[in-house]
């Protein structure tokens, strides 16, 4: 599926073809099934991050064929009141996933909305069930988006991953940890480095795979990087320039770390296009699965 020219992996140029894929489904889904998947987002407050991020995702549900549904609440409402919205689009046949934007407001408990989400219309993995399905390496968990567009990307451009040893430098529960469940999948030799690991610079040499989820900004220079390893750098982090403004850089320093890699991807560019692109396929992969069709006949 790449197209990437030399040691740069696109996330733009996957993305979209992984989109057209989706598209090219959805059509056939339509057609022989009489079926639209459908994805419902909640928006509580007016984060201006989120609101941009809403809006793509809803643009991008579209332009695939598939409903598109936004529920856009007040940063002062009540925890049951999201509650009884989720309730409503669990039992909306016409919905097939449902995504919660986050952070949400401090008043509102994350955990307790997150797990009144449907299993099986949980599109972001972020489930309590998912988390459990993943991390036993079960084919019927819902996989999060980041990770799961970093592991397609790396089977892209290596094939086989079985007995490569990886880091991931980073342990959240949104990329992580899940990215380090998907790598054991592959048959990886896997190590969950943080701020606390000791000699974290000779680890990351170790590595033929590294992927960085760390939020900070450029901190994995070139002489980090195992000579010929792929690096998947997952962070983004907004930076001043010299002489005013701002630009966006990930958690790999790319200007030395690209001469060391053989395949690197950008920040923008990289990572970020597939986390919307493998929603709608989780989207997808969910409206299969809940009626029992077999997406890999599509």
């Amino acid at each position: 599926m790449s197209d990437s020219t030399g040691n740069i992996i696109s996330g733009t140029e996957f993305s979209a073809k992984l989109r057209a894929t989706i598209k090219h489904k959805v059509t056939i889904l339509k057609e022989n099934y009489s079926i639209v998947p459908g994805l419902a987002v909640v928006l509580v407050g007016d984060d201006p991050a989120s609101q941009i991020y809403v809006r793509n995702k809803g643009k991008q549900t579209l332009e695939a064929g598939m409903k598109s549904v936004e529920h856009k609440l007040a940063e002062d409402t009540k925890e049951e009141d999201l509650l009884e919205v989720i309730k409503e689009l669990n039992n909306d046949n016409t919905i097939h996933g449902i995504l919660v934007q986050l952070p949400l407001p401090a008043h509102i408990d994350e955990e307790r909305v997150i797990n009144s989400i449907s299993v099986e219309k949980d599109v972001d993995g972020f489930h309590l069930t998912n988390i459990g399905l993943l991390s036993t390496g079960s084919d019927k968990a819902v996989i999060p988006c980041t990770p799961l567009g970093s592991i397609m990307m790396l089977k892209d451009r290596l094939g086989s991953l079985s007995g490569k040893k990886a880091i991931v430098v980073g342990r959240s529960n949104i990329v992580g940890k899940p990215m380090a469940a998907l790598l054991l999948k592959e048959s990886c030799t896997v190590t969950i480095a943080h701020s606390r690991t000791k000699n974290l610079k000779e680890e990351c040499q170790k590595a033929d795979i590294l992927v960085a989820a760390v939020g900070r900004p450029e901190m994995i220079k070139g002489d980090w990087i195992k000579p010929g390893a792929v690096v998947l750098d997952v962070g983004i982090n907004r930076i001043e320039k010299e002489g005013g403004g701002t630009r966006l850089v990930g958690d790999v320093e790319f200007s030395s770390a690209s001469k060391v890699a053989s395949a690197i991807t950008p920040v923008p560019g990289g990572v970020g296009p597939m986390t919307i692109a493998c929603l709608l396929e989780n989207t997808l992969q969910q409206a299969c699965r809940i009626n029992n069709i077999e997406s890999s006949e599509l």
